[in-house]
């Protein structure tokens, strides 16, 4: 994979090209033998022709039909290894484009496209394999170029006529199908930019499905995806009669091409000019020119739908990136919190430190407060965008680097992702935590476990389909215990489950977070009340601080805001 910033789709195309010359360059000589043993063969079929008619030596014959087994056998397996070769490299190469655009959506530092992630998903399948074709692309046009010039020398040879009708026949088919090529491309982009769309209406859609039924929005949400979906099938139609009429023509002119050098040779024959085997070459020539000029007329077709995926690639590997990170570490044992005016949205000059091992509640009276937060937290707000400063162990955010942030302080967000898998990968996506059941039992995620003969084996659908909207809580809870980095900031962990379990899952997370810093932006009372020190943000900055019960004693506004 290639970290080289890319800005256009010629780029893209010039380092696909350039990482795999190698390959290219051997699938060309054994396509290019491939496509020069077909031609050979009704050259050799003239060629025993001739030595029939003519009487020649039986050993003479011999020779020829020996020669003929040899060029079928070269056909045969240059086509097979020439071609794994090829598919080799273009598989690997789609492979590296999807895991170099995946890694560019999924960085931590988001890059400013305006792409949404259906969107992005489908370039980093479709677009990268489409882009990746080009691999095969090159040696198959240059193979057929081979096939099509030893046609063309040979009929030279038998006639000079003949063969300059074969050469400028092709030019001139190539000339009109390239002008129909770049149509192809400008369709094929749009098409890709709208079913991307499509893709990235449905993934909203699934995603806000329960939501959505809540308030009866469902069927208004399912009308704007069939109007986006209709917009993509009617340009996939104009795509597909484009591609149509450029296949018909391709095969109208090369059929023609084929029985003009047919005709021509019969005349010539006719006349006397050229001899049977002579007439037998040339025939055979011109009905095995048809599939290497249908193949080299395709080659435009699928550079121009090559580049334009290409193109959209480079959308997201060329977009910059939101903020510039830093280059320094955390360097330092214990590692504390400290917010120092920070102003952004509606958090106004908010002040306030977290000391190492402490767990502090954030009470934030306005919803937006608290989930602006989370997110200068989470660096998701670039630090050059907000006034103020977030230091992590005494050091600057913006001078770390991102890995190095992710390493010591993670935001477990409110909205709770579940990804397809099992229930073990969920909690433990990398496989390497050593608190996987700890993590488990702390969250109250037992129950779930238990209900399934699995176990943690157990199978979780895309988004969480089948698991429970508290069920899904509690699992991503369970994944930002078992991380168990140095600083853990939870953003409303407990708001779809009952009294009881918030109870026992605030106990729990006190009790394993013991001596880590840990920082809940909470109005559950439970997890209030097993804080060291809650801190309560009004109008976006800090109003006042203390215990929970202390607060409840001497302040009512609190005393509303969390009672249940």
């Amino acid at each position: 994979m290639t970290n080289t910033e890319v800005r256009t789709g010629k780029e893209i195309l010039r380092i696909a090209l350039r990482r795999n010359r190698g390959a290219m360059t051997s699938g060309t000589l054994l396509m290019g033998s491939y496509q020069a043993a077909e031609t050979a063969v009704p050259i050799l079929l003239g060629v025993i022709v001739e030595y029939a008619l003519r009487g020649g030596r039986l050993s003479s014959l011999g020779l020829a039909l020996l020669a003929l087994g040899l060029v079928m056998a070269t056909v045969s397996y240059s086509w097979r290894f020439g071609m794994r070769i090829l598919q080799k490299a273009n598989t690997t190469e789609a492979h590296w484009w999807r895991v170099e655009v995946a890694d560019r959506g999924l960085q931590p530092v988001a890059r400013e496209v305006d792409l949404k992630s259906g969107e992005v998903l489908t370039i980093a399948t479709e677009d990268a394999d489409q882009t990746a074709d080009i691999i095969e692309v090159v040696p198959l046009l240059v193979s057929s170029l081979v096939s099509v010039v030893i046609t063309g020398v040979v009929l030279v040879v038998i006639s000079v006529p003949l063969g300059m009708l074969v050469f400028v026949g092709t030019a001139a088919i190539l000339s009109v199908l390239s002008v129909m090529s770049r149509r192809i491309g400008s369709n094929t982009q749009v098409q890709q930019a709208k079913v991307a769309r499509a893709g990235a209406k449905v993934s909203d859609l699934i995603a806000g499905l329960r939501p959505l039924h809540g308030f009866g929005g469902s069927y208004a949400a399912f009308q704007a995806y069939r109007r986006v979906s209709t917009e993509a099938k009617q340009q996939s139609i104009v795509v597909a009669r484009v591609n149509g009429v450029y296949a018909g023509t391709a095969l109208a002119l090369n059929s023609l091409l084929a029985a003009a050098v047919t005709l021509w040779a019969g005349l010539l024959t006719f006349q006397g000019e050229i001899t049977i085997g002579q007439l037998v070459m040339a025939v055979g020539l011109a009905q095995f020119l048809i599939e290497p000029l249908k193949l080299f007329s395709e080659m435009p077709k699928y550079v121009m739908m090559a580049r334009a995926s290409a193109e959209r690639m480079a959308l997201v590997l060329a977009a910059p990136p939101r903020m510039t990170p830093g280059v320094e570490e955390v360097v330092v044992a214990e590692t504390g919190l400290e917010v120092s005016g920070v102003t952004h949205g509606t958090l106004r000059d908010l002040t306030f430190s977290v000391q190492p091992g402490e767990f502090v509640a954030i009470a934030a009276y306005q919803p937006q407060a608290a989930a602006e937060l989370a997110a200068v937290l989470a660096v998701e707000v670039p630090p050059a965008s907000y006034s103020g400063v977030v230091r992590v162990g005494k050091q600057e955010v913006a001078s770390l680097t991102i890995e190095s942030v992710r390493t010591h302080l993670l935001v477990n967000p409110s909205h709770h992702e579940v990804f397809a898998g099992t229930l073990r990968e969920n909690v433990d996506p990398a496989g390497t935590s050593t608190l996987v059941d700890e993590a488990v039992s702390a969250a109250m995620l037992t129950d779930v476990v238990a209900l399934h003969s699995d176990g943690l084996d157990y199978a979780v659908r895309d988004r969480g389909a089948n698991l429970s909207g508290g069920q899904r809580q509690r699992l991503s809870l369970a994944r930002a215990l078992a991380a168990n980095p140095e600083i853990l900031v939870l953003h409303d962990p407990t708001t779809a489950v009952d009294a009881v379990t918030e109870q026992l899952i605030a106990r729990n997370v006190t009790e394993l977070r013991r001596g880590r810093t840990t920082i809940v932006i909470t109005s559950s009372p439970a997890l209030l009340d097993v804080a060291d020190r809650v801190i309560v943000l009004d109008g976006g900055t800090v109003a006042s601080e203390g215990t929970h019960r202390e607060l409840l004693g001497r302040d009512s506004s609190y005393q509303l805001a969390v009672a249940r």
